[in-house]
């Protein structure tokens, strides 16, 4: 590359702005369009129904005309301890059978919406010439799901309204309370609490054929109803996972709560709003029939006809069931994020550590949900007490701590080793460092946990006796060999080595530990390239061109680790791309969603978007068959199939990626962009060091302007795929249809550059 030094005078940085504007950075025309609806009732829980939450209560809403239901669990519900795995819970239902409701056709205006900007599902339709209208939010400073219905005539609602126990508990009742509440095997007790408001009319409780009660509310105007749920759960295992008794939080919580619907309302928009109005996307329009297609008829539409605006709603998605599903102070997305109507879900529900729970929290970061990924690193905190124990019975003599397969919220563990899996967990550890440049959290809290799992494979890394260190007895998820040196472990080894010794030299500790680190990566078997030009899973060249097996793990170094780019080990990623055409494109919903961001990395736009729109395929049914091949049902959520949510999460992981990627020394942008999103906007993505893609816009392909907020004062390294103007003191380089600008920051101020054509 020639070596330039530009002197124009474009490059502005102004202080930042005050807090709250962001979501009003971007034009209005960003945000419409972001609504999943559908024209009838859903009958599907998996496929069709919609799901709010609020990172501690999560429902499922079926929107019924003549019977509601609203499907809830509570994230902490499980069964399980220390020693047996367990799994999540469903909690319980709330069903609201309508009187004189109509029993012919759905009526022709119905509508049931769920709202992406505001996190609100609205239900609206005319019955009998009234129009009735309901809206349904969890909120999260309240901490309670609300439920209001409405209508345009006084006294038209009456109902008999019912709270269910999943666990056969029966409901009592007090006023206009309903409650359910109960122990489970192992001891963890549980309550929920329903109480109903209503706007005129009469609320009474009446006995039910269980020996129960449920509530008659008869001819209110209006009736508002707050759910609250709660288990005694901790997660400190000093107190034995116990925490405050249900029954004392409930009542906290609905004592607490304010007394006006639109009080809640407003708490609800304003905390939401903050999370995901940092982030706005414009792919490319699509023509406005299509847009105001129900969602399931607009998916349909989509495998003949292009969509940029639904492509960009999935990925919305994700951010709102990243929002709904994780919250600082409670626990991380499992399998299902926080929904699951089932006592034996697939899978468990569970925390699967050998890529389900880390992909789950690809996008937190770079989307800019950074207080979202805090309760996936709490809980890796939560467990290492229990880990090491664990740990210590497999492999005696050992430092540190690993995990198994599959994992439950005390520390309880079942199927495989999974003997790579803490270090992975590690590296979202390293992550929100790396975003956030936090180096008091680097400091006393990640620190700490990176130099555990470093400690493990310190001592568990067998040493050869030509110097190659391997990681001994591993297996490539979920298939192959136990064998030494597997290609999945020994990546993997050297993320979590490079991350420790990178930690280290940002605190300035432990200088000689970080040496013999060093020089124990140093030595780590490196990556082969096989006999047909793959990338090699196993140490032996035994890769069968034919397979299609949906883990890829043995190319972790592309993606999500940084062992191997196109910019810095070409051959590498030569032998990554090898290896992904012969593997296919074709696969489960998150493996497809894996390889949108590999195809990403390797700045294959077209390829990735080519997964892109596979994996926006339409799967019908509920089934466990995941030999069948993924996609996405009517709901928009991931068919593994069954339902798996990060495939959702990976997605929109995978976007981010093919518009911003920071893993290299240079924040890469357009790298992977495709030709379908010719011209297009987006603001608020996150980039290592702490930056900010502030606003981004691009036409034919080539940027038009970027501005970038500097939130550390870090120096700055762009690469982009066209020439910009810059400003003084601003190095340039360019090369084989690349530049890179690199500039100095201070904190707190914008930097941005315009095509210089």
């Amino acid at each position: 590359m020639r070596f330039i030094t530009t002197a124009l005078l474009l490059l502005h940085a102004v202080l930042l702005p005050s807090a709250g504007l962001r979501a009003q950075d971007l034009r209005a025309s960003d945000w419409h369009g972001l609504k999943l609806w559908d024209n009838k009732p859903a009958v599907e829980w998996m496929t069709e129904a919609f799901p709010i939450g609020n990172g501690r209560i999560g429902g499922m809403v079926f929107g019924g005309i003549q019977q509601e239901r609203i499907q809830f669990n509570k994230l902490s519900l499980w069964t399980g301890d220390e020693v047996n795995t367990g799994s999540y819970q469903a909690f319980g239902d709330i069903i609201i059978d309508f009187d004189d409701a109509a029993t012919s056709a759905i009526p022709s205006d119905y509508q049931r919406v769920l709202d992406l900007t505001d996190a609100i599902h609205r239900i609206s339709y005319t019955d009998n010439g009234v129009r009735y209208r309901r809206e349904y939010f969890c909120n999260f400073p309240d901490n309670v799901m609300v439920l209001r219905f409405t209508s345009n005539q006084a006294a038209a609602y009456s109902a008999a309204i019912r709270l269910k126990d999943a666990h056969d508990a029966r409901t009592t009742a007090k006023g206009t309370t309903l409650t359910i509440a109960g122990r489970l095997e192992n001891g963890m007790d549980y309550q929920a609490t329903l109480s109903i408001k209503a706007d005129g009319g009469t609320v009474t409780a009446r006995p039910d054929d269980t020996g129960g009660y449920y509530l008659d509310v008869a001819e209110a105007d209006a009736i508002t109803m707050l759910l609250s749920a709660a288990t005694d759960y901790s997660n400190q295992r000093e107190q034995q996972w116990k925490g405050e008794a249900p029954a004392i939080k409930v009542a906290r919580i609905l004592a607490s709560t304010p007394k006006t619907y639109q009080s809640l309302l407003r708490r609800h928009t304003k905390d939401y709003k903050a999370l995901f109005g940092r982030v706005s996307i414009d792919l490319g329009a699509t023509p406005a029939a299509a847009r105001h297609l129900p969602t399931h008829e607009r998916l349909i539409r989509y495998q003949g006809a292009d969509d940029p605006e639904l492509e960009a709603l999935i990925f919305q998605y994700g951010r709102y069931l990243l929002i709904s599903s994780s919250r600082k102070g409670g626990l991380p997305a499992n399998l299902q994020g926080i929904w699951n109507d089932s006592n034996n879900p697939p899978w468990r529900s569970d925390y699967h550590s050998n890529i389900n729970v880390q992909m789950n929290y690809w996008l937190a970061e770079p989307t800019n949900l950074s207080e979202c990924h805090i309760p996936y690193l709490d809980y890796i905190n939560s467990m290492r007490e229990v880990k090491k124990e664990h740990t210590q019975k497999e492999y005696p003599g050992v430092r540190g701590w690993t995990v198994r397969t599959e994992n439950n919220i005390f520390g309880g563990e079942s199927f495989s080793w999974n003997t790579p899996g803490s270090a992975w967990y590690a590296q979202a550890i390293w992550e929100h460092y790396a975003f956030t440049r936090d180096e008091n959290y680097l400091r006393h809290f990640a620190y700490p946990i990176i130099k555990e799992v470093v400690e493990f494979w310190d001592d568990h890394l067998k040493r050869r006796d030509d110097g190659t260190v391997v990681a001994p007895m591993g297996w490539s998820p979920e298939h192959g060999p136990v064998e030494d040196g597997v290609s999945y472990d020994q990546q993997i080894v050297w993320d979590l080595f490079t991350n420790y010794i990178e930690a280290a030299g940002v605190l300035n500790v432990d200088r000689a530990y970080r040496d013999h680190i060093l020089d124990l990566r140093e030595r780590l078997l490196k990556p082969k390239i096989g006999r047909w030009g793959q990338l090699q899973e196993w140490e032996t060249d035994r890769d069968d061109p034919d397979n299609k097996h949906r883990h890829v793990s043995h190319l972790f170094g592309l993606h999500p680790g940084r062992q191997f780019s196109l910019s810095e080990t070409p051959e590498l990623a030569k032998a990554a791309k090898v290896s992904l055409l012969a593997r296919g494109d074709a696969s489960t919903g998150w493996s497809m969603a894996w390889k949108m961001n590999f195809w990403a990395r390797l700045h294959d736009g077209d390829h990735a978007y080519q997964i892109l729109r596979n994996f926006i395929t339409p799967v019908g049914g509920s089934g466990i068959d995941y030999k069948e091949g993924g996609g996405i049902y009517a709901n928009l959520f991931c068919a593994h199939p069954p339902f798996q949510i990060d495939g959702n999460f990976g997605y929109t992981a995978g976007i981010a990626e093919m518009l911003v990627q920071s893993q290299t020394p240079a924040i890469e942008v357009l790298s992977a962009l495709p030709m379908k999103w010719p011209t297009g906007r987006v603001g608020g993505l996150r980039a290592r060091g702490n930056f900010e893609i502030e606003d981004l816009q691009w036409r034919d392909g080539k940027i038009v302007s970027i501005t970038i907020r500097s939130l550390s004062g870090e120096d700055c390294r762009i690469r982009v795929p066209n020439a910009l103007k810059a400003s003084r003191g601003v190095n340039a380089e360019s090369g084989a249809q690349q530049y890179i600008y690199s500039f100095k920051t201070k904190k707190g101020k914008r930097y941005s550059f315009y095509a210089a054509e």
